[in-house]
């Protein structure tokens, strides 16, 4: 029974996995993600059931679509992989109990099952755009706010904080659209707060402290492999490169606080009673 449900907890994954791919290419560019059929980006063709069943429609179809063969990057197969074992392992870090119904379990599992494919999302569309999403935030936001009247009328939890970290997220919001509209382009230092206290509402200060350490040292990671690639083009091509690369700093906060949400929820539910 249990393989059964986790089986089917991966197959949900991979599916959110698929759909997060969708919503990266197209939020970007406005079009709608839940109305508009999907279709293939190079031949606009419109995709059927059998184009759709992630993972194995990519191994079924060899990685070419089957109406004008152009090879589907390998990246939407991964990623499809990837996230049926996140949400797996998601899943089992909350020590379900399958010999009865854990209700406060189904729902921390149902808003951190919708908190991490909005992070997911808004990490895919920082990295290829190095922007925070707005209306994502906001989406979570929305998310949140049912979860914390949840936690306050029925498990009598203490809001205060909460609602703190919500009054911050709606002055930086405010602030952000301010500039926006002065100098016709977002500040990404704001969004990088208002996504930090956005995670603020649903994980700890001890996790958004890992989330932080893990993303600074994938930052440098990341700069010190690009300043190795610089010297190595310069050496080999007798250039010189200008200018500054832009890091994705959103994309590695929204990695690092999954993985630090899941090892939260671990051992909460693995050393608690």
């Amino acid at each position: 029974m249990e393989i059964v449900i986790y089986i089917l907890i991966f197959i949900m994954g991979s599916f959110i996995g698929s759909f997060s791919s969708l919503a990266v290419y197209r939020i970007p560019k406005k079009v709608d993600i839940t109305h508009k059929h999907s279709y293939c980006p190079n031949c606009n063709h419109k995709l059927q059931v059998l184009d759709l069943i992630p993972i194995f429609s990519y191994l079924f179809l060899r990685g070419k679509c089957r109406y004008c063969n152009q090879k589907i990057r390998i990246r939407y197969l991964l990623l499809e992989i990837f996230s049926g074992l996140l949400f797996l392992i998601f899943a089992i870090s909350l020590k379900f109990d399958f010999r009865y119904i854990e209700v406060y379990k189904i729902i921390y599992f149902v808003i951190g099952s919708i908190y991490i494919t909005t992070l997911i999302v808004i990490a895919g569309i920082d990295k290829e755009n190095y922007n925070i999403n707005k209306p994502l935030i906001v989406f979570g936001i929305i998310i949140a706010t049912i979860y914390i009247l949840y936690l306050y009328t029925l498990e009598n939890n203490s809001i205060y904080r909460y609602a703190i970290y919500l009054a911050i997220i709606l002055l930086l919001v405010v602030l952000d659209t301010i500039l926006l509209k002065k100098k016709k382009k977002a500040n990404y230092t704001i969004q990088i707060l208002t996504l930090c206290f956005y995670m603020l509402l649903f994980t700890d200060n001890e996790t958004i402290v890992l989330t932080i350490i893990l993303a600074l040292i994938l930052v440098a990671a990341n700069m010190i492999n690009i300043i190795i690639e610089k010297r190595k083009i310069v050496k080999n091509n007798n250039i010189i490169l200008k200018g500054n690369v832009a890091i994705p700093i959103g994309f590695y906060l929204c990695i690092t606080n999954i993985f630090a949400l899941i090892l939260q929820t671990y051992l909460f539910f693995n050393t608690s009673g």
